[in-house]
């Protein structure tokens, strides 16, 4: 496969890179970004943006490739819902659409959250829920969804903010735990890179993917 991965300089994203760059099933990736992710692999080329908004620009670059892996997400804390909106629901789209035109057998995996739900009264879950429902009605070959919960960053991943990795750090330790004890709940970077990378090669039964179903791959 030949892969489009956002995202890449965050924990998840850096994850399915990672992941990516090890697996046999891949022989191309373009990471898309607004900086550098400070990786070097022969696999691997960047294509470095102002703006994902302004993707559209570049959509002759984005051609001939089999599936998009969409980790780049913000946190809604602090945030109106005018401006999460623009950042996830908003933006999301706008790169759905300009990989889609020059790929028309494309796989897009979209990693969202658990608790994600169209219908729900919490700004961000209802924001995600839509971005989800509006990735499924694009005539993609699959769109699927990844709704992690808490997520273990390995491999030497460290969050870009300081109190998320200091919580990583004193959870480190029971960690594997967590994840046999709470499948439903718990997933590492790794699990989760590898499973959007088998979804997207083999695909999947269902649309959605849970913390629960991630952590089988």
């Amino acid at each position: 496969m030949k892969l489009i991965i956002t995202g890449a300089t965050g924990m998840v994203g850096k994850g399915a890179l990672l992941e990516a760059l090890d697996s046999n099933d891949v022989s191309d990736v373009l990471v898309v970004s607004r900086r550098p992710c400070d990786i070097r692999h022969p696999k691997l080329r960047e294509l470095l943006i102002d703006g994902f908004m302004k993707i559209a620009n570049v959509a002759d670059q984005l051609a001939g490739y089999d599936a998009t892996l969409f980790c780049l997400g913000v946190s809604s804390v602090g945030m109106s819902e005018q401006d999460y909106r623009a950042a996830t629901y908003d933006l999301t789209l706008a790169f759905a659409h300009a990989v889609l035109e020059p790929n028309q057998a494309m796989t897009f995996c979209f990693v969202s959250g658990s608790g994600t739900d169209i219908n729900s009264k919490t700004m961000w879950s209802k924001v995600k829920g839509e971005a989800e429902a509006a990735l499924q009605a694009l005539p993609f070959k699959g769109s699927y969804m990844f709704r992690p919960a808490f997520i273990q960053p390995l491999r030497g991943i460290r969050s870009r903010t300081a109190i998320y990795n200091a919580m990583y750090s004193v959870l480190k330790v029971i960690s594997p735990l967590l994840i046999k004890v709470f499948p439903n709940y718990a997933t590492t970077t790794t699990q989760l890179g590898n499973a959007m990378i088998q979804v997207a090669r083999h695909g999947y039964d269902r649309p959605v993917l849970e913390a629960k179903d991630i952590t089988k791959f």
